[in-house]
């Protein structure tokens, strides 16, 4: 997967699930843009692209404190891609980390080992 192909890893530093994902891509080399969305943000195009390829709750850490930390009736309001897009916007944190995309393509949400290694085309 090196070459043409460029990889980038959304996520927060600090977020113990990012540094075994990234922990994992450096042990494997591969090359891996990362994007730190407390210094960087997230972009609406990445986000809405996201939701295009994936169903919208997939993508929203629902065991984290942001998400906990949401009152009652916000939670309740996120029914559909608007509603999550919208708080992807605002609150990053709440986005299930990491997440992997490949020239734009959405390739995994969380990190799992056996997935990056099919992924890659790595044996497990």
């Amino acid at each position: 997967m090196k070459g043409t192909c460029k990889n980038k890893l959304y996520g927060i530093p600090n977020c113990s699930t990012v540094k075994k994902a990234r922990d994992w891509l450096a042990q494997h080399d591969i090359a891996v843009e990362f994007h730190d969305f407390k210094k960087l943000g997230l972009d609406i195009a990445i986000a809405q692209n996201w939701l295009q390829q994936t169903d919208w709750t997939r993508l929203i850490n629902r065991s984290g404190l942001t998400w906990r930390g949401l009152p009652e009736q916000r939670k309740q309001s996120i029914q559909d891609a608007n509603a999550v897009l919208a708080l992807m916007l605002e609150k990053t944190s709440a986005i299930k980390r990491p997440v992997l995309e490949q020239n734009g393509k959405l390739l995994h949400v969380g990190f799992d080992e056996a997935a990056y290694s099919k992924i890659f085309k790595l044996e497990s």
